[in-house]
């Protein structure tokens, strides 16, 4: 199905990949708050001729993912696919973690080509027999998009391979990023196709779909989207190099909930959206979050389980009972290290078996009575590296099997084959000790398998004649640079690249104590078996439904083009300022207060150049010079400056340094805010700040006369966070007794004395002007900071209290949109402008045009 909204999205993609209709805009079938219609911008559930299906009223989870949980063959007598479900799959456990009344429905792609001619009839069939959706994604398109652009682009990029050579990585591809993108838009299309927007929660699986919650994000803008990361998140300085980077990470905040295995994973993510899109994050009730223009997305650290039943079902059949004999028969008086790997260059597989030769060669005692049993997956790509991986891995074997072996004796056994899951589960359960030795990897749960198959069940007991009473026993060596190391913490961690730490690690795994691996495997199997795939997907499951709770109680704005798109959540009440109505009210009104902030809301923030333009200036003269208004820039510059930059404003009121020294007019003396004058407190602070700038790189003081500021915007992000924070405690710590207060803002640290804010001094302002018999029937208020949020919030306080009866219109409005106290928005500084130019023109006296231009303009009029 396809979508008005999604056509810029597709300039990105080559023309000829897809060719996608446009759709009209609908209303949506339900309005779900009172006066705010779902999804704003007219992209809502379609009705009537639209196919989007509408489904029963009932909790769905949609999961989407690159490939779905089936296996699929041709029967080669009647030429009929069939299909079974696959169930080794992850997606296919997850749902042990959902209430048996959710229904569950699958979205991916086939593992076999499907021709075009049988595409309906297959697809028909799997939504009716497994609740799944298949995207037949073009054989061009997939080769590029899962071959190309995820498996030799993202991939190695990921796992810290940067191609800084064309023989060791590939090169970025506009082509097949293009297919990447074409890709994800056809999994979004059938999402779409089936998705009840009212009821369904959608989870995204992996790096293969990045961009998809953009797609759909776009097309139903309060749609319950999650996302799990499968592999590792590099750090910034690694994913920054990626020339999509911004389109990707635009892509995960996108939705409401990401998931990650580790919190390296997590924090990698924030710092790449800290250092590229300026966010900042926090820990809300335990929960780590975003504010992403008004919408909180929120970030979860969980690794995924396993699912115990299956496993534990591979050990009780025959199959494993005969081959358990087998291998213990074979390996008798020999103690098995076993290792499970794909084969590619990330798991570490030459750096492994050298390790186990070290062993050989420091330990001779240890002949003839250990084996390594190394596994080998078959690979998931065919590229150069991973032949170079398999040479590299069979010329190791052989040289030590050679050196170390005998007629009797084969140090290394290396099983390069498809290997049964019964066949694994046996070599699991008689394994002494477990290694996995990645230099890079996602999760890895071959320790989980490793200590579930250890732990054994009643049957696999009596097949081997062990008693169940028995205590169990494990040791696991595990690299540092694996997703599962943080979760278990009784295993030998080690740096895989230290091929003689290693070696020693698995020494001390073998001669340890049976007491100690008792110990270690009871603590791994209690881990493991409570937190397994269905409590990973619970979790999962709670926290996305916890994190979309606030869909409807928030009015939203699409914004940018492309893959740029965000979504802006703001007040239901929250518009755009209209300068019509402003000036229509502004000229019934008979008694005037303006407050206006400087920097950001009158000068552009990253205007190098501070003044103010003539236009400001003129604008600003022009509303002072009617009697009737009363007008402050309010702003935390320092008195100096801005009597300098507004000086041809003679009737213009400031406050300065938030308030603390405030004057009516040019005319006027400057009055300080009726505070303390005792400013022995910076002789305190200023030794701190001067101490925490020359630790921080591109961090200053800025001193002003009552309060001193440490801002660290030109520091690094990270780092200048971390100091920030550490400077904040420091300074709340020394300066609890003193009668000042320490904020955090956007890049600053600032201390300054209680009672000092913009909000307390716009209250002091209209109490005057009531006092003085001059309530003002209207009010502007406009800022674009933190600090001016106080502002709107206390003009309505201090009006509302007033006994006169008199209603005040009040415009407050903040600059940009974004989360406000305000009830108004403008876009930027020219908006401003043109508003006070508005405001100007009114106030002035219309120009007398000459008596010759005076015909001419009345008769065009």
């Amino acid at each position: 199905m396809g979508s008005k909204s999604f056509g810029n999205l597709l300039d990105l993609a080559s023309g000829d990949l897809l060719d996608i209709p446009q759709t009209p805009r609908y209303l949506p079938r339900v309005m779900t708050v009172p006066g705010i219609i779902s999804d704003v911008d007219g992209y809502g559930i379609s009705d009537g001729d639209s196919d989007v299906i509408s489904l029963p009223c009932r909790e769905r989870k949609i999961i989407v993912a690159n490939f779905l949980p089936l296996n699929g063959k041709k029967d080669s007598e009647t030429g009929k696919w069939k299909f079974s479900l696959d169930n080794d799959s992850p997606l296919l456990h997850l749902k042990d973690g959902f209430s048996p009344e959710t229904e569950v429905i699958y979205v991916g792609s086939l593992k076999t080509h499907v021709d075009v001619s049988e595409q309906d009839e297959v697809s028909h069939n799997l939504f009716e027999e497994f609740n799944c959706v298949a995207t037949f994604l073009p054989q061009d398109v997939h080769k590029k998009f899962y071959l190309g652009f995820c498996k030799q682009q993202l991939w190695p990029l990921f796992h810290y391979m940067l191609p800084m050579c064309p023989d060791h990585g590939e090169r970025f591809d506009r082509g097949l990023w293009q297919a990447y993108v074409s890709a994800n838009k056809i999994f979004a299309d059938k999402v779409m196709g089936v998705i009840n927007l009212e009821e369904d929660y959608i989870w995204i699986h992996d790096y293969h779909l990045m961009v998809l919650p953009t797609f759909l994000r776009r097309r139903f803008h309060r749609v319950k989207l999650g996302f799990f990361l499968h592999s590792p998140f590099p750090s910034s300085e690694i994913y920054r190099t990626l020339p999509v980077r911004e389109e990707l990470l635009r892509g995960l905040l996108n939705c409401d909930l990401i998931g990650f295995h580790t919190f390296d994973y997590a924090r990698h993510f924030l710092s790449c959206c800290c250092r590229m899109l300026g966010l900042e994050y926090e820990s809300k009730r335990g929960h780590i979050a975003l504010d992403y223009l008004g919408r909180t997305v929120f970030l979860k650290i969980l690794p995924i389980g396993i699912h115990m039943g299956r496993l534990e079902s591979v050990l009780n059949l025959p199959a494993t009972a005969e081959k358990l004999k087998e291998i213990q028969e074979k390996y008798r008086g020999k103690k098995i290290i076993l290792g499970v790997d794909d084969m590619d260059i990330f798991k570490g597989l030459s750096l492994k078996i050298l390790a186990f030769e070290h062993l050989l060669q420091q330990y001779p005692s240890m002949l003839g009575k250990i084996v390594l049993i190394q596994i080998v997956n078959p690979a998931r790509g065919s590229g150069k590296d991973v032949q170079e991986a398999r040479k590299e891995t069979y010329d190791t074997v052989k040289r030590i099997n050679e050196r170390y072996g005998s007629h009797d004796y084969e140090p290394v056994v290396l099983i390069d084959r498809p290997v049964p899951r019964f066949e694994k589960s046996a070599y699991y359960a008689l394994a002494e000790c477990c290694i996995v030795n990645a230099v890079r990897d996602g999760m890895n749960l071959v320790p989980y398998k490793y200590t579930v198959c250890r732990q054994g069940t009643p049957s696999m007991n009596k097949s081997l004649g062990v008693s169940d009473d028995l205590p169990r026993t494990s040791t696991l060596v595990l690299s540092e640079f694996i997703g599962c190391s943080p979760s278990l913490s009784g295993a030998i961690r080690v740096n895989p690249w230290d091929v003689d730490a290693v070696a020693d690690s698995l020494y001390s795994a073998i001669t340890m104590s049976d007491f100690e691996k008792q110990l270690r495997h009871k603590k791994h199997f209690h881990y493991i078996s409570t937190h397994d795939v269905g409590y990973w997907a619970r979790s999962f499951s709670q926290d996305l439904e916890r994190a979309s709770r606030d869909h409807y109680s928030k009015r939203c704005w699409g914004v940018g083009w492309g893959l740029g798109f965000r979504l802006v959540a703001l007040s239901p009440n929250f518009r755009r300022l209209s300068i019509e109505q402003t000036v229509s009210a502004y000229r019934r009104s008979s008694k005037r207060a303006i407050f206006l902030d400087y920097d950001g809301t009158l000068v552009p923030e990253t205007s190098i150049v501070k003044d103010p333009s003539a236009e400001v200036i003129s604008a600003l003269k022009a509303l002072c010079s009617d009697p009737n208004n009363t007008i402050f820039i309010v702003s935390g510059r320092g008195k100096v400056s801005l009597s300098e930059w507004l000086a041809p404003c003679e009737n213009l009121g400031i406050a300065a340094e938030h308030g603390y020294f405030t004057r009516w007019n040019k005319s006027s003396d400057w009055e300080t805010s009726g505070l303390s004058d005792d400013l022995e407190w910076k002789k305190v602070v200023e030794p701190i700040m001067r101490l925490y700038t020359e630790t921080t790189d591109g961090s200053n003081i800025e001193a002003k006369e009552s309060a001193l500021v440490w801002h660290h915007q030109d520091a690094d992000p990270d780092f200048g966070s971390c100091q920030a924070k550490e400077l904040l405690d420091h300074l709340e710590t020394v300066l609890v007794n003193e009668p000042v207060i320490v904020n955090r803002g956007h890049q600053i640290v600032e201390v300054k004395p209680q009672g000092v804010s913009k909000g307390l001094v716009t209250g002091k302002i209209l109490s005057r002007m009531l006092e003085d018999g001059i309530a003002p029937d209207f009010v502007v208020c406009i800022g674009d900071d933190r600090s001016d949020e106080e502002m709107f919030e206390n003009i309505s306080t201090t009006l509302s209290a007033q006994s006169s009866s008199m209603s005040t219109e009040i415009f407050a409005c903040t600059v940009g949109r974004k989360p406000s106290k305000a009830k108004y928005f403008l876009d930027e500084v020219s908006d401003v402008v043109k508003l006070l130019q508005g405001l100007a023109n009114t106030s002035s006296p219309k120009p007398r045009y000459p008596s010759h231009l005076r015909v001419s303009f009345e008769s065009v009029v």
